[in-house]
């Protein structure tokens, strides 16, 4: 299994796409700061520009670093989220431009889930995670269900996990400039 992480590992630092088990469904993954990688996810999962990803970060401190001016009731949000929670930022910088949405906010998740968190830790960035699905297909629960062209096009796959049905996809909630709070996904 190490030898696996480290193939996944090499990827994202070389710029690299990677298919893996996130803490909620599979996805599909990249160093969020880099406009090439993300690019090429927009290409295998045929999805059109303007839609962005869930990018996934391994702690708050490295949320912050991203988020400068983080909202103090996203602290609550985070320790007191029961299941994966993605948060939608206003005024997010240093990503690669594919991330934003098209109003210049990026959803975010703290991530506490040992493959998840061992990569960005590698790669001292974030990382992208959207659904391992051509865009309008429906999202795969097992690997088994992942689209062969994914598989076959991206530079790492992990080996964890194949058997296993996924969870659902976050709850995704939206932070105003004023702190207020949008359900976005429940």
């Amino acid at each position: 299994m190490e030898n696996n992480r480290s193939l996944l590992k090499e990827s994202l630092k070389e710029g690299g796409v990677i298919l893996y088990p996130t803490d909620t469904i599979w996805g599909l993954g990249c160093d969020a700061t880099k406009d090439e990688a993300c690019e090429r996810i927009l290409e295998l999962k045929e999805r059109k520009e303007g839609k962005s990803f869930i990018v996934l970060v391994d702690s708050v401190r490295m949320l912050e670093q991203y988020v400068p001016d983080f909202p103090e009731v996203c602290y609550d949000l985070i320790d007191l989220a029961t299941e994966p929670l993605t948060i939608i930022y206003p005024g997010v910088q240093g990503l690669a431009k594919s991330v934003y949405a098209e109003d210049g906010s990026v959803g975010i998740r703290v991530v506490n889930h040992g493959l998840c968190q061992e990569l960005i830790r590698a790669l001292r960035k974030p990382i992208v995670s959207t659904s391992a699905n051509i865009s309008g297909a429906a999202i795969p629960t097992t690997f088994s269900e992942i689209d062969q062209r994914l598989v076959d096009g991206v530079d790492g796959v992990s080996s964890e996990s194949h058997g296993e049905v996924q969870k659902r996809a976050s709850k995704i909630i939206k932070i105003g400039l004023d702190s207020q709070i949008q359900i976005i996904r429940n």
